[in-house]
């Protein structure tokens, strides 16, 4: 991780290269923005920045921002101060006490509230009146994950934003890969699905990762369990038989009678234990214990009792869920993707599958640049992948450890239930699509 931090400097070229050599004997780089007047930046961590910028300055070099961080309390409950600096996703610092410390919970769209030597991301409407809000941006700085020229081997087959059908293949085994090496380090995946994943016949792919154990998390709407349990009930998605893609006679109330039949047993979990839901995606989570939330909106039908239809509820929930994850898998759902993408910091692993090459753009184009996208069907998608994992299995077992790191300590998956908190710092608008 570096701290990225801007100069000026009137000094020959000779100098700016025994300056480079100093630095490279430090991990530390520059990179040269301007030749008249010399501007560049230096790429440093975080606890060596502050003893390079003195080795700079005493040989000529001038600081272009300040490091004295700026606060100001907040006037009223989840209102900020003016001015107030607003996050990105990106790993951010302040200078507090002499050092560079990390802003914790990092997510887009938020500000950052002072507790002590603590700096933490939270949302306006979680500010409590008299609590230090930093403002401006003396004494911020955000980080690079990678010093210039030097590429990032963790995921390293993200070379572009957006891969070609032409590549999918290619990708999604790369993917496969890299889920495994989370999964064996007891890294947590959560997976963001849409209700095509149904349509598209990715019921059994799905269901395949959930029992291999490559998904910690399920963050959806009303309509993914809807038309899960329709298809388990009667072989339909919307009305149309799953197997042969024809309508229905009478399809057209399935869903509602789903939503009937799990709303008469009281939960999806409820449903699961009398015998009703024996199949499907919902059915897997329960079994294996695997958290979801489903956040509700204006046009979802019944909903399910699972539903979390109050915004602010089904927002904290969503944050708690993804909060820590190494990986997220978006499949199919532009809103959800783009909210959840609000709301987890860069070092996620992100991927985007969507049919629509607009979509898998658009995610990238709202802030998460660290994005790979696949363009692609999301039934063929999880297929494939459901694949890839299973022959990385066979070659090489995940470790008996990092099974039971991931080991869920209760025997029945329940929706995310928020915990008793007043405040959460990384949340998302639930939308439902």
């Amino acid at each position: 991780m570096y701290i990225v931090e801007s100069f000026e400097a009137s000094i020959s070229a000779s100098k700016l290269d025994e300056i480079e050599d100093r630095l490279d004997r430090e991990d530390a780089h520059i990179l040269v923005t301007r030749r008249k007047p010399l501007r560049f930046q230096l790429y440093a961590k975080p606890d060596l920045l502050e003893r390079l910028v003195e080795v700079l300055e005493r040989s000529g070099c001038r600081r272009l921002a300040s490091r004295d961080l700026e606060t100001s309390p907040a006037p009223k409950h989840g209102v900020l101060p003016d001015d107030s600096y607003a996050t990105s996703n990106q790993p951010t610092y302040v200078f507090l006490n002499g050092e560079w410390r990390p802003v914790l919970e990092l997510r887009m769209d938020g500000c950052i509230r002072l507790d002590g030597q603590t700096a933490t991301c939270t949302l306006m409407r979680d500010i409590r009146a008299g609590e230090m809000v930093v403002t401006g941006h003396s004494g911020v700085r955000t980080a690079s994950f990678t010093a210039p020229d030097h590429g990032d081997d963790e995921f390293g087959f993200m070379t572009g934003t957006v891969s070609s059908e032409r590549q999918a293949p290619v990708i999604i085994g790369q993917i496969a890969s890299s889920m495994k090496q989370v999964r064996d380090s007891g890294g947590k995946i959560v997976f963001v699905p849409g209700p095509a994943v149904i349509h598209t016949g990715g019921v059994h792919g799905f269901c395949g990762l959930v029992e291999k154990g490559y998904v910690h998390g399920v963050l959806s709407g009303n309509a993914l369990a809807v038309h899960d349990i329709e298809n388990a009930l009667f072989g339909t998605s919307l009305g149309v038989d799953t197997q042969t893609a024809k309508g229905v006679h009478g399809g057209h109330r399935h869903h509602l009678e789903a939503i009937n039949r799990v709303r008469s047993c009281g939960s999806i979990v409820a449903a699961v234990d009398a015998g009703v839901l024996n199949s499907g995606i919902m059915h897997a989570l329960v079994t294996h214990s695997v958290p979801f939330v489903l956040a509700g909106s204006i046009r979802d039908d019944g909903p399910l009792p699972d539903t979390e239809m109050d915004l602010i509820k089904a927002q904290r929930r969503y944050a708690e869920v993804a909060r820590g994850a190494s990986m997220v898998v978006m499949i199919a759902t532009m809103l959800h993707s783009i909210g959840v993408g609000n709301m987890i910091p860069a070092r996620c692993r992100t991927i985007c599958v969507d049919i629509n090459h607009a979509v898998v753009s658009k995610l990238a184009d709202r802030g998460s640049k660290q994005a790979v996208g696949v363009v692609t069907d999301a039934g063929l998608f999880l297929d494939r992948l459901d694949r890839e994992v299973a022959a990385l299995e066979r070659q090489s077992p995940t470790p008996v450890a990092a099974l039971e790191q991931q080991s869920p300590s209760v025997t029945r998956a329940l929706p995310y239930k928020e915990k008793d908190s007043e405040t959460h710092q990384a949340e998302i608008p639930p939308q439902t699509q």
